[in-house]
Parts: C-alpha cells; structure tokens; sequence
C-alpha cells in the first residue's frame, strides 16, 4: 500500500537516547517470503527479516519509554511470523501489520539504516584502528592541552575519538598537584580500582611488589595481564622527572600483530590459539589468567594484546603446541624491540600519556636517581567508558 508523503517530514528523530538522522527516505517496499525489501530514494536496497523487524519494534508496548530497555521478548511470537501489509506513510516511515496479535510496527528511515545488517553496511560500520610504527606516530602524536581537555567539551570528543583510533596520546600543560590525573581520567568516567589502588605512584620504593616501583628497566608489557579483564585505558602523569634515563619506550601491539599475521601466519595462528600462563602473586594477593598473547573477535579482527614477560607462568597448553607457541612469542618479543616499532619519548614534568593498556605495549628504561627524583602518578579506566562517552558526547554536540 502506497499513499502521498510529505516530503517535508522530520529527517531527525532520537530512540533510545540516540538522535538518527538521514538524508535517504523509502520510495518502495514489496515482501517476499521471509523478508522485506526497501527501495531508497538514491537508488540502493536493503533487506530485512521479518523476525528481526518483529524483534525490533521500538513501539511503547515493546520497549520501555522510561528505560528504554526491551520489554517484547522474542519467544512471544513464531518464528514464521510474516507482514500482512507494509507500507510508506506520510512521515516516510516503514509501517508493518502482522499476522500475529494484530500489531503494527513503525521504523524510522535512519534508525534502519543505521542498523542495516548486509554485508557492506557490518563493514563500513566496523570500526578500525589507525595503527602506527616509529616514524608515524612520531609525526601524528594526537597532542592536547590539559585546560582544554578538562573545559571543553567538543575538545573532549576529539581528544577520545584520536585516543580510540591511534590508541595513544599526549596531554601537555598538566598541573602538576598530586591526584591530578584523577581529574582528566573522571572526564571520561569512574576509575578502575585495582590491588595497586584507585591511583598509584609510579616511584622507587623499599620492599616494592613492582618492577616498576625501582629504578630497573621494564620490559615492553601490557598492565595486569593475570587479570580477566585487562585495564582499558593507562594514564601516567609526570610530577616531577629529574632523574637520568627513564625513558618510556611504547609500541603499538596490534602493529606488530598484522606484521606477523601477514609474514609468519603459522606464529600468528599460535599467538591466537594457544594461551599463556600469568601469574601475579604478592603477600596478600594471587591472580592468574592463561591467554592468548593476541585475541581476535569473531571477524578475525584484532582486539586484545596480553603480555608481560616478567609476569608468566609455565606454560599449560598440549605438547603439540609447545614448540609453536615458543617460536611464535620469540618473534613477538623480537619485533617489539626493533626501533621500527618502538615510539621513544621521555616524559617531563606536566605531561600526561594515555594509552589502550589492551593494545599499547610500554616499558621505560633504567633510571638514576643521583641528579633528583622521578615521580610519575597513574590510573586505569576501561574501555566501554571511553566509548560509552564519545557516545553520550556525539548526541549533544
């Protein structure tokens, strides 16, 4: 069924806190057997199954116009079930009846869009991250100014989308009172308390727990991996560096994860399939976590590094993988220490480095203490924070 629209219709409207624009309206649609075709008005189509429209119904009998959270489950209807009528009305939405329970459905154009699930539209919609070696990021160090991280937003959002594609950046200008780094990483969210704290002092010290709480060289490493879940996002703050040496040395994991996987696939199939052991033990504490060095998702993405040489345990995995995995993490382990790869820079008093602990691998080089001290102060925020704030940031700006 077809009838006039108004071409003036709202090209805008919000569902579920989200605000879904478009500039492409439905000209037709016709239904087959199982699914229902759209016509736009450029040209292209799209197709969608009845029981996933069924299941996304945005109506206020099936999702909650307090929480937004779905009411309609889908067990409730047959998986058979089909539309009787669709069609176009006069605010060019997609109105479906169904042969069940005589309901009716309306779709806003972009909101479909948005959530099209052919194969082009999953593609273009995946997100992928801008990996760098030396040169690089030496050249495109997303860098930015503590006052306007801390007082504007619009440089809020940039600062965390470049954060989410390099994986790394720099913030200068920083005030250098302890517990200030507390400040920018609550710009995101809440912080992740762990058995170092809420915030720890990144300081030598008697009787440390940590390699990084003396004045020896830490080996290139992700934070925390004998936990399940590793730290997101790393922020370091200098206080005050007046010691010789101490470099921080950073290197992006997921770099060297595509140079293996497309020079040495049998180690890149090691590195993914076969777990390592972690092991964190202290006085009043004991994690353990067996991990691949690299996760992948369903999509053969890369999502995760896990690694601290200083932190493994004997391996656990079939005799038959020994070898290979051994081979594969020797390779890792070489390529992170080819200056390639390797971004150097020593931090100096105002500076705040943030990092993807789950993607950026950093160590620092050995210190001395005889010319002033070094002081750094850090914390972690995971991940789903930082996205969910570009989220709740891109609806208001």
């Amino acid at each position: 069924m077809q009838i006039p629209v108004d071409t003036t219709a709202n090209s805008s409207t919000v569902i579920g806190f989200t605000p879904y624009k478009t500039a492409l309206f439905p000209l037709s649609v016709s239904c087959d057997a199982n699914t229902i075709n759209v016509t736009w008005d450029n040209g292209d189509t799209s197709l969608f199954h009845y029981i996933w429209l069924r299941d996304n119904c945005q109506c206020a009998k099936c999702v909650s116009t307090l929480t937004r959270e779905q009411l309609f489950e889908i067990c409730d209807v047959p998986l058979s079930i089909k539309a009787t009528k669709a069609w176009i009305n006069a605010q060019r939405r997609i109105m479906i009846e169904w042969d069940f329970d005589q309901h009716i459905s309306e779709y806003f154009p972009g909101w479909l869009q948005a959530h099209c699930y052919s194969d082009s539209a999953r593609l273009k919609r995946q997100f992928k991250p801008q990996t760098w070696n030396s040169s690089d990021i030496e050249t495109r160090l997303p860098q930015y100014q503590y006052n306007d991280v801390i007082w504007n937003d619009n440089t809020l959002l940039s600062w965390l989308k470049d954060l989410r594609s390099f994986g790394i950046s720099l913030i200068e200008n920083v005030d250098t009172t302890p517990d200030t780094v507390a400040k920018v990483a609550e710009r995101i969210s809440f912080i992740r308390q762990t058995n170092f704290g809420r915030l720890f002092d990144v300081k030598a010290k008697p009787n440390a727990n940590s390699a990084a709480y003396t004045t020896l060289r830490l080996p290139l490493h992700t934070d925390l991996p004998t936990r399940e879940l590793q730290p997101g996002l790393q922020f370091l703050h200098c206080l005050v560096n007046d010691a010789t040496g101490g470099e921080s040395i950073l290197v992006d994991g997921f770099k060297i994860a595509e140079h293996i996987r497309q020079h040495q696939p049998q180690a890149y199939l090691a590195l993914t399939q076969y777990p390592l052991s972690f092991y964190n033990k202290d006085a009043d504490s004991d994690y353990r976590f067996d991990g691949p060095v690299i996760a992948t998702n369903s999509r053969g993405a890369i999502t995760e590094i896990r690694m601290a040489n200083f932190l493994r345990g004997p391996l656990a995995i079939a005799p038959e993988q020994v070898m290979d995995l051994y081979a594969g993490y020797q390779l890792f382990i070489e390529l992170t220490r080819d200056s390639r790869f390797q971004f150097l820079h020593r931090l100096s008093a105002g500076e705040l480095i943030v990092f993807d602990n789950r993607r950026v691998l950093h160590s620092r080089n050995a210190f001395d203490l005889k010319q002033g001290a070094r002081h750094l102060q850090g914390c972690y925020v995971d991940t789903d924070e930082l996205t969910s704030r570009i989220r709740v940031l891109e609806r208001a700006l």
